[in-house]
């Protein structure tokens, strides 16, 4: 019985940490904490390990924050004229 004591404490302690782990989980999820950090933390692993899917990650935040340009009021805005080579 002495032999199996060293493992049922190795499992009852990896038992509580899990156990612990999921309740900081959970605690976490419900109060929103972890939103930017989370994103943070996956665009790193992606950058390092997936470089595709980064490539992707950052053209997709690229394409979120680009705006199209505004026509001034003050601008004429009939059509301009066609080209001389007819393109236009």
């Amino acid at each position: 019985m002495d032999a199996l004591l060293p493992f049922v404490l190795l499992a009852g302690g990896l038992a509580a940490v899990l156990g612990s782990f999921t309740w900081l989980a959970s605690r976490v999820r419900r109060r929103g904490l972890a939103g930017g950090a989370m994103g943070a933390a996956l665009a790193s692993y992606e950058e390092a390990f997936r470089t595709t899917a980064y490539a992707s990650h950052v053209e997709i935040r690229a394409q979120a924050e680009r705006r199209s340009p505004l026509l001034s009021p003050d601008d004429d805005w009939r059509r301009a004229p066609a080209a001389p080579d007819g393109t236009g």
